[in-house]
Parts: structure tokens; sequence; C-alpha cells
């Protein structure tokens, strides 16, 4: 049954050799890669408004910023859009920021980038599902389940962890339309709206004073650091960016060129829909507000409330929703080069069924979820954890790129250099921005779980090393020498498993060979004794008696003794087991067996062996007490 319902949802198990066929085209990957940063034109203007028109501020003075943040969050875009394409053919087996930093940085700054990328990426997932039921909520319709938006929140998560366990080619071709539909639908209304204010006539969104977040609409102050407070939350939307960078090795072939196309399709449908939303929010006059988001009012006000309205609404919803495929794409890709690398668990390097790394996506699918719940599903409340993770990995992976090109020196070096220094520059600038203006605002939560990351990863990586160097071997061990063996068969009763464990350690020749019988009671050994007389078994037969009726101490202090009588001989120990025919009837037996294998698993010199007897397949078979003897 569980089987049936893995291949329900998951699909057919894909082989190795099908890893080329699941490559991804440009316009598939630009709907996979790109929906982060471009569904963040959807809350970026509210996210600025938020900062800028509340407080001491006013909704009129927050308003007239928003063309300046935009025009600078555009000129940032494109500076970083330029720095990333040359990181793109520089490496082009993905990783980013963190394959950047390790191969020309160190490994001190490689932990940093990879770091904060995995847990912005975390905050992606969480930030936009939680913009997307925002945007399910501000329908008219829907406005009753604003209560239940952790539930939504849940609900979509899984549906797509699901989806993405299918696999990437599969996932994306699920998710290209509604990301289409949305640039489709928020460019008709960009272009409508600026029609509108500039050849016609469009009314301002009605201000609701009880709605409206702030305190004033008019008046009040507006100084330096909410502007860069407002510029640092309209920066979000440069969050996703790198994304295409790290999954190079998903892109049709050429990777590197196709990969290096998208990245400039993104940052021209972001730059323009970012800047057009900017200046039509600038004369709409939306105000921020927990009732209803700002581009929904923003949308009311250019197409009515009529079908394109509705429209844009779900599509809105749809590519919220499904911008946190943008990490569900990369942090499983990223985790498992970290964990090639040893400072991860290597379960996150392992394909599964669909070719994807399963332990990555269902990792981040928790993360995600536990954030969400945690925050009570604000978008608000998720942002100012959001940037300063981004911002780092851009800073890094800017950085790492002028050493490349200072080490490599290739054609057009010193333009590469050029370009990369000024982008480590504004990247960083904007990264002690965010920094400073957002630390009490939750700024500071990233600032410590990253360099607790870090910690863990060396942490990791130290384990790895020390099993590394401890499984180590010379020349000289390789022709292996005789060892002294010893052999212990676990009995309970006698019967037919017991009888398959006792032929099976008797063919394994070895220099001892007991069973043991661990007794409770005295009734326990006379009858145990009676059976290995009347059935003329000829393996010594060990008592041990346990006062205590513990079976596992009792056994594990009888193997010391034998060590001790017999020297520093390799001790196997043979555990017979019956298997059931039905999974749940297991549970009407006792799991000794599993209980003494984990008691003996960190024994030294100790190897375990289990010797299966299934109930089913033999149930029908007389019972035969010259058997052993056969």
């Amino acid at each position: 049954m569980a089987s049936l319902l893995k291949r329900l949802l998951v699909g057919r198990p894909l082989a190795t050799s099908e890893q080329e066929h699941q490559r991804i085209s440009k316009v598939i990957a630009l709907a996979v890669f790109s929906s982060d940063a471009i569904s963040s034109t959807a809350y970026a203007a509210e996210e600025v408004l938020f900062v800028v028109a509340v407080g001491a501020s006013s909704l009129t003075m927050g308003l007239s910023t928003l063309v300046p943040i935009g025009i600078a969050v555009a000129a940032l875009l494109a500076i970083v859009v330029t720095s990333y394409r040359q990181t793109i053919f520089a490496y082009p087996s993905g990783g980013g920021s963190y394959v950047v930093s390790r191969e020309n940085l160190g490994e001190v700054p490689s932990m940093l980038a990879g770091a904060s990328l995995l847990v912005d990426y975390i905050l992606t997932v969480a930030v936009s599902i939680s913009a997307g039921v925002a945007a399910i909520v501000s329908i008219p319709t829907f406005r009753g389940l604003a209560d239940q938006r952790v539930l939504l929140g849940l609900g979509l998560i899984v549906l797509i962890t699901t989806a993405n366990l299918r696999g990437i080619k599969e996932s994306g071709r699920i998710f290209a339309a509604p990301t289409y539909i949305y640039i489709a639908v928020l460019t008709v209304m960009v272009a409508y709206g600026l029609y509108r204010v500039y050849f016609g006539h469009i009314a301002t969104v009605p201000f609701n004073k009880e709605a409206f977040e702030g305190a004033r609409f008019a008046g009040g102050n507006l100084g330096l650091f909410l502007i860069l407070k407002g510029f640092s939350s309209g920066a979000v939307a440069l969050t996703g960016v790198e994304a295409i960078s790290n999954g190079v090795p998903a892109f049709e072939k050429p990777e590197s060129k196709n990969a290096a196309t998208t990245l400039v399709w993104m940052g021209l449908i972001l730059g323009v829909l970012f800047l057009g939303t900017a200046i039509l929010a600038h004369h709409l006059e939306p105000y921020p507000s927990h009732d209803e988001t700002v581009f929904s009012q923003m949308g009311r006000a250019v197409l009515g409330s009529g079908p394109f309205y509705v429209l844009l609404q779900f599509a809105t919803a749809a590519v919220l929703t499904l911008a946190a495929n943008t990490a569900y794409a990369d942090f499983p890709r990223l985790s498992s080069i970290i964990a090639a690398d040893g400072y991860l668990p290597r379960q996150f390097a392992n394909r599964g069924d669909r070719l994807v790394f399963s332990n990555g996506i269902l990792f981040l699918a928790g993360a995600a979820g536990a954030l969400l719940v945690a925050f009570g599903g604000k978008t608000n409340a998720l942002i100012p954890l959001y940037a300063v993770g981004v911002f780092t990995s851009f800073t890094l992976s800017q950085m790492g790129m002028v050493r490349h090109h200072l080490k490599e020196r290739a054609a057009a070096w010193q333009r590469g250099v050029a370009i990369n220094a000024v982008g480590a520059v504004a990247t960083f600038v904007v990264l002690l921005i965010v920094a400073v203006t957002k630390f009490t605002s939750g700024a500071w939560v990233p600032l410590v779980v990253v360099p607790l990351i870090m910690v863990l990863f060396a942490a990791i990586k130290r384990h790895y090393v020390r099993v590394s160097n401890a499984l180590a071997i010379t020349p000289q061990e390789v022709a292996p020498e005789s060892d002294n063996m010893t052999v212990v068969i676990l009995v309970g009763r006698v019967h037919r498993g017991v009888l398959k464990a006792l032929r099976y350690g008797k063919s394994m020749r070895p220099n001892h060979l007991e069973a043991v019988f661990v007794a409770y009671e005295d009734d326990d050994t006379s009858d145990i004794e009676r059976q290995w007389r009347e059935f003329g078994i000829d393996v010594p037969l060990e008592i041990v008696h346990s006062p205590y009726r513990d079976l596992v101490d009792g056994t594990v202090a009888h193997l010391d003794e034998i060590e001790d009588r017999w020297g520093d001989a390799t001790l196997t120990v043979i555990v017979p087991e019956f298997v059931v025919e039905h999974w749940y009837e297991q549970v009407l037996h006792n799991q000794s067996a599993l209980a003494i294998k984990l008691a003996l698993l960190r024994r030294e010199n100790t190897v375990v062996a289990s010797v299966p007897y299934h109930v089913s397949k033999n149930r029908w078979n007389p019972p035969d007490s010259d058997s052993y003897a056969q």
C-alpha cells in the first residue's frame, strides 16, 4: 500500500541513465529558477510602504520614496545580473556563491556563503507561501480564511513538496503556466495603469483610515534611516537572482549559454515590472494594510473588481506560492554539493527515485513549515529575516569572482574585475544597510543563525575527517591475517529458526562455538536443557542467569566473559529471528532481537548476524524433530 501510494504521488523511478533527459529548456527554467525573483514584484512595494509610511512618517511621504527606491533597486539588479552572468560561465558546474567562495576565498568564506544561502532558501519558501496566502485571503470571497492562513500555508507546502519530489522537469512543467500568466497579467496591469495615469484618468485608491497601518496620511518626519530601511525592504526583490547560477547543470546543453540567457530574461522582466509597479503605486496611493494587500488595491483601481482583477489575484497567489519552487530547485542541489564536501550529512547528496535530491527537499519543507508556524504566516514578520543571507552570498560571490579574474587572467579579465568589484561594493553596502536598519526588526536572527550553522558545518566536517582517518589503511594491512573466531548463538526456546541459526553457526567453522540462553527463573533452565537433550543438539549450551530479567545486560556480560576467556577474537553473535507474514503482526512479538542488535552495535570486535526464518513460507511444513541432525 505504501509503495503504491508513493508511485501515485511521486511517479515511477527513473534510471540514472535518464538524467540527461531531465534537463530543462530556457522557457521552463525561467519559471523554475526565476519565479522567486519575479514574484517579489507583488509584495516589494508593500514592504517598502510598511516601513516608510508608518510610525513617525505618513503615507504621502512614504509614497514619494517609491520611485527613487525603485530606481535604486533596478540599478542594483542590473549590477548583480551582470556579475552573476560571469559566474555562470566561470563555474558551469553550479553551486553559485558557495563554489565561487570555496575556490577563491577559502573554507570559512565558503561556509559563510553556503550557510547564508541555505537560510535564505528556507526563508524564501516561508515568505513566498505566506505572501501567496495573503493574496488569496485578499480576494473578497476568501477573506473569511484569514484566520486559517497557517493551515493554508502548510497545505501549499505539502503540495509543492510533492510536485518537486516528482522531478525538476515535471515540476517545472506544472509551474510554468502560472508564472507566465502572472507576467502577462501584471504587464497588462502596469501598462494599462500607466497609460491611464499619463494619457487618461484614473482615480486613486480610496483611503480607509481604519484599515491603514500607519498613524497619519500627510505630514510627519521621514529621515534617512527610514528611507534606507525602506530601500532594504525593497531590495528583497533581488532574492532569487543567484538561483540560476546555482542550477546551471539543470539546463539543456549548452548549459552556460542557456543559463546566462535565462538570467538576462529574468533581470529584464523583474527590473521593468518592479520599477513600473513602483511608479504606478506612487500615483495610485495605495496604503499598507493587513486586511488587503497593496497589490490588490492597485489591481482594483486599474482593472475594477471584474474577472480580470480576479485573474490577477489568482495569478498573484499562484506565482507567490510557486516562487517557493525556486528554493525547492536550488536548496537540494546546493545542499548536495555542501554534503559532498563533507559539511552536511551524506544523505543530502543522495538522489531519490526521480533523480532529485529528495532528502534536501523534505528537509526544506519541514524547516519552512516550522518558520511559517512560528511567525503566524505573516509576510512582513518574515521579511526582516530575509535579505541578510542573500546579500551576504552576493558579496562573497562578487569578491570571489574578482579573485578568480586576477588568478586566471583570461580574455577581458580587467573588465571582469571592474564589474565584479563594483558588484561586491554595492552588495556589501546594501548588506550593511539591511543589517543595521533591520537589526531590531529581526535581522539579528540570521546574524546569529548563520554562524551557528557554520559551527555545525565544521563539526560535521571534523566527524567525517575523523572517521576517514580511522578507516584509512596502509599497504601492510591489505593482506588479511588469520583471526580467532568465536561464534555465539542466542537461543530462547528450541524452534525451527533456532535450528537454522545453529546450522549457520556450525558452517562458519569457528574456533569456538556455543549457544547461550539467558534464564530468568530455574524452570527456564530445566526447560531449555530438556529440549537440548530431546533434540540431540551437539552445540554446547551455556546458561546465563539474569536475576533482574534483563536480556540485553545478561547477554553483554556473558560476551565480556567469553572475550576474557578466549582473548582478542572476533566475536560473531548470531540472532535467530522469525519473520511474520504481515507487518502489523510484528507488534504481537517482543522486539528482543532488535534491542540486542542495537546494544551490540557499539561493541568492538563484535559482528552481529541475523538469521531470518519466514513463518509464512514454512507454515504448512510438518514438524520434524530430527531436522537438526539431518
